[in-house]
Parts: C-alpha cells; sequence; structure tokens
C-alpha cells in the first residue's frame, strides 16, 4: 500500500493515503460505502491539519470498530450514546476537535434523545450520520430510516407505515433547532456525490473549529449485503428509492456559516 513515503523524490504527489486512516483491512463487506466515507473523514482532518487535536466517537453498529481505522484519538460510546459522550469530552477540553460516526441504529432509535438534545444546546461537536436504511451489523432488521413497503429480515412484508410509523428525516428534525449551525444531507453513491459529500464535511469541521454551533452531515450510503444486491445494484437502487425519500442538500445553515462559506 503506497504511502507518502514510498513516492519517489522527483515526483510530485496528486494521490496518497491519507495520514489519519491506519492501513488496517477492515471488517466491513464487500461494496459496503462506509470505507468511502471513512476516507473523506480522514482526507478532511489531514487537509485542515488538525489530526493531533481530534477525537473521535465511535458508535454501536457497523461501524463499532471505527477505532481501528482511524490513526488518531478515539472512544468506544455506549449504543447511542456518543452525542453524550462527545459532549464530555469537547466540555473538559474546549480546544479538542471532537466527531461522532453513528449509523442510523445508533443515532435514530436508541440514541435519539442524545442526538436532539445535543444539537439542541449548541453543542460544538460535529455528527457524521451514516444512513443506509436498515440495521445492518444484526442481521438486517427494519430500522427507523427503513422506506416504507421495504423488505427487511423484521418487516418481511415490507414496512407498513401503519403499524411502524414513516422512516425519520434525521436532517429535517436536527434543522430546526436553534443550537444546529449547519445540517446537510449528501451521499456516497457516484464520484459527484463522494465530492459534494467531502466538502459538507469539511465546511462541518471548519463550523465546529468556528465555534459557530452543533453541525450534522447525513450521508445515504448503502448496505447490498442486507438489500440482498450487489454493489453496483445497491448504489442505483439507493439512488432510485432513498434520494426521492431523502433528499439531498442543506437544511440548516445559519447566517455565519454562510459567511464563514464565504471565506473559502
Amino acid at each position: 500500500m503506497a504511502t507518502g513515503q514510498d513516492i519517489p523524490p522527483d515526483m510530485e504527489p496528486v494521490y496518497q493515503y491519507p495520514e489519519s486512516l491506519t492501513s488496517r483491512f477492515t471488517h466491513y463487506c464487500p461494496g459496503c460505502t462506509h470505507g468511502v466515507i471513512h476516507r473523506l473523514i480522514a482526507e478532511v482532518i489531514d487537509e485542515l491539519g488538525i489530526r493531533e487535536r481530534t477525537v473521535g466517537v465511535a458508535p454501536v453498529g457497523c461501524a463499532v470498530l471505527a477505532y481501528d481505522y482511524f490513526n488518531l484519538d478515539f472512544c468506544e460510546a455506549a449504543h447511542g450514546r456518543a452525542p453524550a459522550m462527545a459532549t464530555g469530552i469537547k466540555r473538559v477540553s474546549p480546544d479538542t476537535v471532537v466527531f461522532t460516526y453513528q449509523g442510523d441504529g445508533d443515532l435514530a432509535a436508541i440514541g435519539t434523545a442524545e442526538i436532539i438534545h445535543a444539537a439542541n444546546r449548541g453543542e460544538l461537536i460535529t455528527t457524521i450520520f451514516v444512513n443506509n436504511a436498515i440495521y445492518g451489523m444484526t442481521g438486517g432488521q427494519m430500522a427507523p430510516t427503513t422506506l416504507p413497503g421495504q423488505v427487511t429480515t423484521s418487516s418481511p412484508g415490507g414496512r407498513d407505515v401503519r403499524m411502524a410509523g414513516w422512516p425519520i428525516k434525521m436532517a429535517e428534525l436536527i434543522g430546526v433547532l436553534p443550537g444546529a449551525a449547519y445540517v446537510t444531507r449528501q451521499a456516497v453513491l457516484d464520484v459527484p456525490g463522494i465530492r459534494r459529500a467531502k466538502q459538507a464535511i469539511r465546511l462541518a469541521f471548519r463550523v465546529q473549529l468556528a465555534g459557530l454551533g452543533f453541525s450534522m452531515v447525513e450521508i445515504l450510503s448503502t448496505c447490498n449485503t442486507n438489500w440482498g444486491l450487489s454493489p453496483l445494484e445497491a448504489l442505483e437502487w439507493a439512488k432510485a428509492h432513498m434520494v426521492p425519500y431523502y433528499p439531498l442538500g442543506d437544511t440548516k445553515v445559519a447566517d455565519a456559516v454562510r459567511a464563514l462559506m464565504e471565506q473559502a
């Protein structure tokens, strides 16, 4: 695996392994887009020069081992409690850059109270929320984000909104809270989307560095294994079914954040 040290001195590197990622092989299923999101976060941390002062908080779920893949300080939170742990770290160490990395089960189910109140208080933390519309680690059960009619192991007849309610749109929910400074929904389903997702992650960290309030980037992802699709089919399925229900774009951009964007 190439690193910056492997590049001959007479060649200028244009693409190399992020310093903020380890070279460890991941446990994610082939085709899973968690790895793409990990790299985007690592690239942003490197480009902002904040690796030595950054602390990540891992969830319970598919990304429970995220601390193995990032070359920076990391903590493991109890299921759903990552925003609470991040709040404590940030308050006792204000100069630390703190982010949580959470899936839909962790953030939108057992951790709903934590994320809502952290955002409402305007905690100076950043949340990366990975939405793949299903419980991935535990076998593909229905999640709070599972689409109407979507088949899962616990909804073999498809999600019935009369019984299970409607999928929760977390970006819209968090966006109405006064403490939230920047909330957006992006996707890593194609190259243009990946580029926009990276820009959003970068802005979210800049919002924290500027002390403007809580920031969250929701990212539409895939779970081809539990969806029963090939990796390419999963990308197309997400575009066809997830994006219409979970529209991409910013749901909350505070005036101070707009001013910050103009400085870029």
